[in-house]
This record gives C-alpha cells, structure tokens and sequence, in this order.
C-alpha cells in the first residue's frame, strides 16, 4: 500500500513568513560576517531512512518567497528511501540558508509523524482493508495543520478537527446532564434534528450498556473508550445484530504495538493520537557552491 499523496494548501503566506522571522530575527549574523549571502549556491534536504514525505510543499513555498526558482522536490505522501532527496534548489546562498533548519525542523517532526501512521496504516490493513485510521486533535497547539498534513500523508484521516464540526458527546458532557443525561440527550437531539440533518451523532461509551443507551438516545456511532479488544469483539457482534448501520470506533491507548488486534475487533475505525509523538526522522542537509 502506498502512503496518501497530499498537497493539500493549509498554510497561509504570512504563516510561512512568520516561521522564518522567528528563526532569522533581524538578520543571519553568521552569513554577514562570513560574507557569502550573495555566492550561488545548492542546498539538499535528504533522508537517512527510509520516510515518508510531509510537508515539502511548504518548504518549497518558503524558498519560493525568496526568490529562488530553482527547485525540485518530493511530494507529500511519497515513500523515499535513504539518501533519496525530499528537497533540491539553487539560488542565493542566503536564501537557502535561511531556510535551511526551519525546513529541516519541520520535514523531521512531519516526516516522522507520516511515517509512524504510514506503518499503523499498513498494519491495520494488512488485518482489514475496511478498517479506517483516524487521528485526534490531541497534539500541542499550534501544529494542527502539520499534524493533519502528516498524517493525511501517511494515509489516515482526521478524526475531529474542531469543536464545531462535529456532535461528540462525551461523558464530561453527561455528567452535566441529569440522572446520567441519556433522557435529556434523548430529548435535545430529536428536537434539534432538523439542524443536524447532515451530521453524524458520536456518542463515547465505556461499557455494552452504556453503548445501548447511546443508540437508544440517537447515536449514530458508538465511540469505545479504554475497551480492550477481546471484550470489544463480542460486543460489535452484538451491537450490530440489534443496529446494523451503526458505525463502531475504538479509542483510548491504540498504538502500533495493538492496533491489529482492535483492527480484529470488528470496529470500523481506530481512533489514535499516537502517531503525534516518536522520534523524528532522520533528515540530513547539504550546503554546497551553485
């Protein structure tokens, strides 16, 4: 299976800028007292493994800005092996020295992330082709749109990206509810339902029963929590005998080192925030005269 080819636009021009000013601050002292901003010159960001590429457009898009035309690159998705290059160019030296470690900052932290989901990806569906990968917005603020890229890139799809996209309903939620809420989200969702015509309605459970009265509620998809998979197997057996559009995810500690017994489970989806975090990849860079 090859990664998900993505290049996909999600950052703006003044984004990209703002990466640069805060590496550069007023100017490369280095560069001005060596005096070779002005000398031609080539620059390679390359993999000392094999990786999945992530985020080379944005780079790309960064050289553009200044001035260099000059460029040649791997697009996002893309299975490199070690010492394949994800980015070439040519142009001012100073230029692509101010490029050079935000571009291999954000390449080692994006290519590692589409690489780890590359891997889960591939093991799940080794187990299950129908079974889907979703990743969470439990990443630290500000990398969402890495962190969505990357992992587009290595072939999984975004779980949730924001409070207003989609009906979750979790138990923090309930517990502000009476009697343990079921009724009063009974009650709201019907009277709300022409609202949410297009939407699906998730509801988080941790046991069978609660999973019961989800859909007794109005639930669309049943989110598991901390639900082992052998327990989990019975359980979809069952849900889908009584329900069988309903849609089931199992969230909560999925990792590379289990997701193909939950991939077993019967769920449709994994839901994971994983992939987030490990070590990056191995990007080398190399500066030499144009």
């Amino acid at each position: 299976m090859n990664a998900q080819t993505t290049t996909h636009v999600l950052f703006g021009t003044d984004e990209l800028d703002g990466w640069l000013r805060e590496d550069i601050g007023y100017f490369d002292l280095t560069s001005a007292v060596l005096e070779i901003g002005d000398r031609p010159a080539r620059i390679a960001w390359k993999a000392r493994g094999p990786v999945v590429a992530a985020c080379t457009e944005e780079i790309v898009r960064l050289l553009a800005q200044r001035q260099v035309v000059q460029i040649r690159h791997a697009a996002s998705g893309k299975v490199l092996q070690a010492g394949d290059a994800l980015i070439e160019a040519e142009g001012p030296a100073q230029a692509l020295l101010d490029v050079w470690k935000v571009g291999q900052n954000l390449l080692e932290y994006a290519c590692g992330v589409a690489t780890r989901t590359h891997e889960l990806v591939r093991a799940v569906h080794a187990v299950d082709p129908r079974v889907g990968v979703l990743t969470t917005r439990k990443h630290p603020p500000g990398l969402r749109r890495v962190a969505i890229k990357a992992t587009r890139a290595g072939g999984a799809w975004p779980h949730r990206l924001g409070l207003s996209e989609t009906v979750v309903v979790f138990p923090q939620h309930r517990a502000l509810l009476p009697e343990g809420g079921w009724a009063s989200i009974r009650e709201t969702l019907t009277r709300n339902a022409p609202g949410l015509a297009e939407k699906k309605i998730v509801i988080e459970a941790a046991t069978l029963e609660e999973a019961e009265l989800a859909v007794q509620a109005g639930a669309d998809v049943i989110q598991f929590d901390k639900v082992m998979p052998e327990q989990l197997a019975p359980w979809c057996t069952h849900l889908r005998n009584r329900w069988p559009h309903l849609k089931i995810l199992a969230a909560g500690g999925i990792r590379h080192d289990n997701a193909t017994g939950y991939a077993a489970s019967g769920v449709d989806a994994l839901v994971t925030s994983s992939l987030y975090y490990g070590a990056p990849a191995d990007i080398g860079v190399t500066l030499t005269p144009g």
